[in-house]
């Protein structure tokens, strides 16, 4: 079984996230999160919560699978 790896779930906010052409602040603003969450997660410091995964995951139109590393 494959355990979830916060360094890839990291990797893939990053990605989508400079894709969208949008800054660690604007993403905090947009998901009315925090900018220091943003960057936690990016940096593999914090595990976001279940809603913050489908919040991002709404917004960058993709699945929570794929975000956790589950899909390609």
């Amino acid at each position: 079984m494959k355990n979830f790896d916060i360094k890839e779930f990291g990797e893939k906010l990053r990605y989508l996230r400079k894709e969208a052409g949008i800054g660690q602040n604007q993403l905090a603003e947009l998901l009315k999160i925090s900018n220091a969450s943003v960057s936690y997660w990016e940096t593999g410091k914090q595990q976001p919560s279940a809603e913050a995964i489908f919040k991002i995951a709404i917004f960058f139109n993709v699945s929570a699978d794929f975000l956790l590393g589950i899909d390609d």
